[in-house]
């Protein structure tokens, strides 16, 4: 289960086989009319739900249709063995899933004041599914806690070092799941040994994050104390000099109050990155198509993207002494064959050698270097539910 502030997504395993049973959303919650959408592969419902539905409503929405006597899934609520939350921000507190209890509810109410747009969200799932599954076992699967194997050097802020101490301003990282679940399967898909390899996995969407992985451990990632650092996104800027902050403050561009339409975290997260500099889409199938049409803001923002993700892909090969595997994640990794393109070439001196027939072909799993290259690429999709599910049953089983 995945809870955002207003939309609810689940998908619904069988553990024995990994077999995905059903899966949905329900969106815009607190609106209006929330929109569900539910499916079990062999019918879709769509539907509204009226009256500004919360999510407790939402959610007693899923259940109610995996235990519907004529089409669900399952018969009783009792068939449900766990339920595995997506949370983004486990802090320092959690270097792996865990069982939830009451002290974990407090740490992640704690976390709130770092992750205020989604711990709260993620947090009222657990709650409303706990209040509705009392008999249910769950488990939070935390983004943050893939990366807690990072050194000090990795996640510490060169600022004064009483910001660490007093309110643990550092480098958490994001998207730990799609990271850990690329580690693990990129050596299953070529049978090397997960303690031996240096895989670098960037994972590319509208949100965008890169991690070294060494020897299956998160070393270093580019989103930092929030999902804001690091590459250029759909909207969010990635790596800024702060300097320009303070500049933009003084002459009125940007500003430090939250109701401000030139609130600085509104511009950096909502009218940065591609949008910002393209003043188009932060869609890339709409930038690659004004592209082709000559629009040079379009090519712009396309190639400071580009150029920025070789950056990291270099500097992550620098810091791991080499490369066995980069692999391409996430909406724009798995489908956009111009931006893996981009961003290899020339970094043929470093191994990576990509094939341009391959890489224009790959669809769903595919090695897309050459035969030749020492090291490989490759494009994976990410499977961050079942990360969750597996956590989930593991920690389930380890309690029998």
């Amino acid at each position: 289960m995945n809870c955002g502030s207003s939309s609810v997504k689940f998908l619904f395993y069988d553990m024995d086989f990994e077999t995905t049973l059903a899966k949905g959303m329900v969106e815009r919650i607190g609106g209006a009319e929330a929109l569900v959408e539910f499916t079990d592969f062999r019918q879709t419902i769509d539907k509204t739900l009226p009256n500004k539905p919360d999510h407790e409503v939402a959610i007693r929405e899923v259940i109610n249709y995996l235990t519907d006597p004529a089409s669900g899934p399952i018969k009783r609520i009792d068939d449900i063995e766990g339920v595995g939350h997506r949370v983004v921000h486990g802090g320092e507190a959690y270097q792996s899933s865990v069982l939830i209890d009451e002290n974990v509810i407090q740490v992640i109410r704690e976390l709130i004041g770092i992750a205020p747009l989604h711990n709260p969200a993620n947090l009222t799932g657990i709650e409303v599914a706990l209040k509705l599954l009392p008999k249910t076992r769950q488990v939070a699967v935390f983004d943050t806690a893939f990366h807690q194997t990072m050194p000090p050097e990795a996640y510490i802020y060169a600022l004064p070092y009483t910001f660490y101490e007093k309110y643990k301003v550092r480098r958490y990282g994001f998207h730990g799941t799609s990271h850990y679940y690329i580690s693990r399967r990129i050596v299953e898909a070529t049978g090397r040994d997960l303690n031996r390899t240096r895989t670098i996995s960037a994972h590319l969407g509208n949100g965008c994050s890169i991690c070294a992985i060494h020897n299956g451990k998160s070393v270093d990632t580019s989103m930092g104390f929030t999902p804001l650092d690091g590459l250029v996104m759909g909207t969010r800027s990635g790596d800024v000099d702060p300097g320009i902050i303070s500049f933009l403050i003084e002459r009125g561009e940007m500003s430090p109050d939250p109701a401000a339409p030139t609130f600085i975290g509104t511009i950096l997260n909502k009218k940065a990155g591609l949008q910002g500099v393209s003043g188009i889409s932060n869609d890339v199938r709409e930038i690659q198509e004004n592209m082709a049409r000559g629009n040079e803001r379009a090519a712009l923002a396309f190639n400071v993207t580009a150029r920025r993700l070789k950056k990291y892909i270099a500097a992550y090969a620098a810091v791991m002494g080499g490369v066995d595997f980069l692999v391409f994640t996430g909406g724009i990794g798995e489908n956009s064959a111009l931006m893996r393109r981009s961003a290899t070439q020339g970094l043929e001196f470093m191994g990576l050698m990509l094939d341009e027939i391959r890489n224009n072909a790959a669809k769903g799993e595919a090695r897309i270097s050459t035969d030749s290259s020492p090291g490989q690429i490759w494009v994976l999709p990410s499977k961050e539910e079942l990360v969750i599910a597996r956590e989930t049953k593991r920690l389930i089983q380890s309690q029998m």
